[in-house]
């Protein structure tokens, strides 16, 4: 668990300093509390090889919340994919193939296409029925962000995986209960948000989203793919977490970071990593 804790801290810390030279605004607060489940799936969870990219047998990933793009680069970067200062060098320019959304043509690395809300738990249905007719084996897993589970075509699709009996899709949930300009529960009644998941017959995990030990033991447990239930991790998580002054503010849903405000950040950072250490 240690090493998997110092590469979120590295993560993070990373993302903080990209927030600090990109001159436009960052999907910040929601890339921090991602951090966690995004480094236990690339560097514990998913069967990926980063030399081969292409191997049938891969695990696939959808970002569903194609907004924390950056949170996914840095953590492909990590285990190999690709340099992280290749982020840095070009993140958010024109033709750049690391946009402010994850893009399959500009970098290859990336299985789908992603940004508007929504649409990443469809494509990942039918990522998993096109692998299950296949006779392949391997996982399809995405990761939604709450917010966007308040759109329609997210339950039509929860609901076409588990007619579909496909126990070869995970879906982790970064259940952090803040939207773009509120709290969640302000505009959109979610709760009881795992009861709506059983409803639709899945295979419901909850666990704390920053808790290491929680989430390498959700995925652990995970069901076989050749299984009928598909699973959802729903991940409790701190939108800005791990930077005192962005976590539970709305005003850090993205944002950038000048001089003082990023060595403010990094210390932050340094401060709850100490913190949580004691």
């Amino acid at each position: 668990m240690a090493e998997l804790e110092d590469l979120a801290f590295e993560l993070r810390s990373k993302l903080l300093e990209l927030c600090g030279t990109y001159e436009g605004a960052v999907h910040i607060g929601g890339d921090l509390s991602a951090a966690d489940i995004l480094t236990v799936l690339f560097s514990y969870g998913l069967r990926v090889d980063p030399t081969d990219i292409a191997a049938p047998d891969r695990d696939r990933f959808v970002l569903s919340k194609g907004h924390a793009a950056v949170c996914m680069y840095i953590a492909m970067a990590i285990r190999g994919f690709f340099e992280y200062d290749d982020i840095v060098a070009t993140y958010g320019q024109l033709d750049s193939a690391y946009g402010m959304h994850p893009c399959k043509v500009q970098l290859p690395g990336v299985e789908c296409s992603t940004g508007s809300l929504g649409h990443g738990l469809p494509l990942a249905v039918g990522m998993a029925l096109g692998a299950r007719h296949r006779g392949e084996t391997h996982r399809v897993v995405t990761l939604l962000g709450d917010g966007e589970t308040g759109e329609g075509s997210v339950w039509e699709a929860v609901m076409a995986a588990r007619s579909n009996r496909l126990g070869n899709l995970v879906a982790f949930v970064d259940r952090n209960k803040q939207l773009m300009t509120s709290f969640a529960e302000e505009r959109v009644m979610f709760e009881p948000y795992p009861d709506k998941w059983r409803a639709f017959g899945w295979n419901v995990v909850e666990v704390d989203g920053h808790d290491m030990g929680a989430l390498v033991a959700a995925v652990d447990a995970l069901p076989d793919p050749g299984s009928e239930v598909p699973t959802v991790v729903i991940c409790d998580t701190v939108k800005g977490k791990g930077v005192d002054f962005m976590e539970h503010n709305l005003a850090w849903h993205a944002g950038s970071l000048g001089a003082a405000d990023l060595e403010r950040a990094l210390a932050a950072l340094g401060a709850s990593r100490t913190k949580e250490s004691v």
